[in-house]
């Protein structure tokens, strides 16, 4: 449920699917009233198939892991009541909206709605957005900038580029940027939406990485796609940040850092506007040890240093980078560091000097919320009392003590609004499926519920919560663990077959009290049919510092794995499982872990599901396998190490590998590598394949086929 909060906090829109699905309408609830009721804002064009949807929007919606149908975004502008709504049709700009919510339910509508640009012969539009006084829309079609009056549909469009060529781009964030470092935009505008700064980005000297589809009808075989694709070790795209007039002129291209105009190795990592007008972007360094926060001059491109982070072995990218419009001395922002060990608060100065430290001990911040400069308060989420929870917190912009406001047990996530007078809380635990409540700042009372609906599904379901264990890891360091107890079986006697849940890498959590935890449907599957089901988040998995996560840099599937078999002892000696029936799954890395638990302990585990597994870091992209693993040059031997395919002699027990064809981000390039020293080496496998599937299975399909054939095969590997 997308929450976004509209002008003045008097309104609040989101998206919803009353049916439970994927296919999500939009609505819009009157929060100046508390017995108001939320209405529906009916638009044309919406996407009820993928199918619909244009190559570019698919594999921005990869990137975003985002699987939702109908609306799939909403954005307010800022200073004004105006709603952009983009859709395969075209994007949706909707006037009035607030004022008619508030006005009453019949007047929504009649809202003004008008489709500022459609996609069309012209072809498609690309990450729009919305100026913030809600006079214009920026887009991108065919690789330049192009701007549209969002008033009207008479005035013509303003071209802001012309240097798009097979590849080079403008206005958008390249794949690295998408998939590893949480930049999804490439243009963003200024304040006072007169001028929008873009990314041009380079990438003619990437070789192109070819991807097939084997699957599509047609007499010459189905189609293929053309990727850039940076490789560890490789060139990365090269890029240029400009500053133009809304209006149309000249490009001013900006100084990033040392680099000078183009950024060659390292990578654009952010990019704010400052209130003076000016812009600040954090440039990282290609060893990732190293972030400049440069403020530039929009008006010459001239470049000043505000701050220098380093830290090892790496950086961890965040949104924690917020300029103060008040406070001594002027242009103290807040940041957030990792030097300690843990994420942590801080105020600097306008030359980078730690002013405040705002937080600090052995837990870690999750993320800045947001900032009431007129209060003296600064609100955040993090992990202070228990690192499988999520809660928000408050403390004095000044320094001070630190108030937790979020009381329930259990994962919040929250959405602040505009005038840090409300929030939204997104909370559930293992025992309690979510709910949605809109509650007042500062005092986090509860002011109204938003979605507290039961869903029938749940209790239809019957799911039994996991419980949250400890366990002393490989070499005594307590690990958190998820235990899923196997429902009895009436024809079994002595300890039940155990399976791991795996994902071990630095992008995911798995532990946590949350009420996802609970509806992991293959888990309660399996226990249904007699299994116990372990989960355990390893050294090298985040939420827990970097004194948890970097154990594992430079070399992989070794003590992460050894965490993972603690967990199988722990099990062991609890009674709940029995030693000779393990199986472990997991995707993605969790693929990756899979293989190296066959390739390595395969006296531990005798059954594997590998889904989408990375088989070698020579294979993955740069920012990622850099981070964690150096370059291939300069760590020949963690790499090897690291491998599975070094390992794959070894690999004994039941093997049952998961790809989708068109994967283009774990290419299905590592399990045909794999595959082939399978057979070199004599060692069975099952192959279970899906044509037309990128890195995550979307078609209904798809998925129901996959979970009954793997929860088939565990279960048969483990009889």
């Amino acid at each position: 449920m997308q929450l976004r909060f509209g002008p003045e906090d008097t309104v609040l829109a989101y998206l919803h699917s009353p049916e439970l699905g994927l296919n999500r309408r939009l609505f819009v609830l009157d929060l100046t009233r508390d017995d108001s009721e939320p209405v529906e804002v009916r638009l044309e064009g919406t996407a009820s198939s993928e199918e619909d949807l244009t190559l570019e929007e698919k594999l921005r919606r990869e990137r975003a892991r985002e699987v939702g149908l109908g609306v799939t975004s909403a954005t307010w502008a800022e200073g004004s009541d105006v709603l952009m709504v983009p859709l395969p049709e075209g994007a949706f700009v909707l006037r009035g909206l607030a004022a008619a919510a508030v006005a009453g339910a019949r007047e929504v509508g009649a809202v003004e709605k008008l489709l500022v640009v459609r996609a069309g012969d012209s072809g498609p539009i690309e990450d729009p957005q919305l100026s913030p006084d809600g006079s214009k829309l920026a887009f991108v079609r065919d690789g330049d900038v192009y701007v549209a009056d969002a008033t009207s549909t008479e005035a013509p469009l303003v071209r802001l580029t012309d240097t798009a060529t097979d590849g080079v781009f403008n206005g958008l964030a390249e794949f690295i940027a998408q998939e590893e470092m949480g930049r999804d935009h490439g243009l963003w505008w200024s304040p006072d939406s007169r001028l929008i700064a873009y990314a041009e980005v380079d990438e003619r000297h990437i070789p192109i990485y070819r991807i097939a589809h084997q699957g599509s009808d047609g007499p010459n075989g189905g189609t293929f796609e053309d990727h850039r694709y940076p490789f560890t070790g490789a060139a990365n795209a090269r890029m240029r940040l400009g500053v133009v007039p809304a209006a149309g002129g000249t490009t001013v291209w900006m100084s990033l850092g040392e680099s000078g105009a183009a950024l060659g190795d390292a990578y654009l990592a952010r990019v704010d506007w400052l209130p003076d007008g000016s812009l600040a972007v954090q440039v990282e360094a290609r060893d990732q040890q190293r972030m400049d926060v440069c403020r530039l001059d929009v008006a010459t491109g001239e470049s000043t240093t505000l701050h220098t982070e380093k830290t090892e072995p790496w950086i961890n990218l965040h949104d924690d980078f917020k300029p103060l419009k008040k406070g001594d001395p002027v242009g103290c922002f807040l940041w957030s560091s990792e030097r300690s060990g843990y994420r942590h608060l801080e105020v600097r100065g306008p030359d980078g000097s730690l002013v405040t430290q705002l937080t600090s001990g052995e837990w870690a911040v999750d993320k800045l919320e947001a900032v009431d400069e007129e209060r003296g308060l600064v609100y955040f989420t993090g992990a202070m009392d228990d690192s499988t929870e999520r809660h928000l917190f408050s403390v004095p912009i000044e320094g001070g003590v630190i108030q937790r406001l979020t009381a329930e047990a259990g994962f919040h996530e929250v959405v602040v609004s505009r005038q840090v007078s409300l929030f939204t809380d997104s909370f559930s635990s293992l025992e309690r499926p979510p709910a949605v409540v809109l509650k007042s700042l500062p005092d986090a009372n509860v002011a109204r519920p938003i979605s507290t609906d039961e869903d029938p599904r749940v209790a239809e379901l019957d799911l039994d919560p996991p419980a949250i264990v400890r366990i002393a890891g490989a070499d005594g360091i307590e690990l958190n663990g998820m235990l899923f107890r196997a429902r009895p079986v009436e024809e079994s006697s002595g300890p039940p077959p155990l399976v791991m849940y795996v994902y071990g890498g630095p992008a995911a959590q798995l532990v946590q009290n949350n009420w996802r935890s609970t509806a992991m449907l293959r888990a309660q599957a399996l226990t249904r049919l007699g299994c116990t089901v372990l989960v355990v988040d390893n050294r090298g998995t985040p939420r827990r510092g970097l004194v948890f996560e970097t154990p594992t840099y430079r070399l992989q599937g070794h003590l992460d794995l050894d965490d993972q078999a603690a967990g199988v002892r722990w099990a062991v000696e609890q009674g709940l499982a029995d030693p000779d029936r393990v199986a472990i799954y997991g995707w993605s890395h969790g693929g990756y872990m899979s293989l190296m638990a066959l390739a390595r302990a395969p006296g531990v585990f005798k059954a594997a599901v590998a889904g989408a597994p990375v088989t070698h870091h020579d294979g993955y992209d740069t920012h990622y396998t850099e981070r964690y693993m150096g370059t291939p040059a300069d760590n020949p031997d963690g790499y090897e190490r690291s491998s599975v395919l070094a390992h794959a002699h070894n690999i004994r027990g039941k093997l049952m590998l998961v790809h989708g064809l068109i994967d283009e981000n774990v290419h299905f390039r590592h399990t045909a590598r794999l595959i082939n020293r399978l057979i070199e080496h004599r060692v069975p496998y099952t192959l279970l394949l899906f044509p037309e599937e990128r890195h995550v299975p979307r078609r209904p399909e798809d998925r129901a086929y996959m979970e009954e054939a793997v929860v088939s095969w565990l279960v048969e590997a483990l009889s």
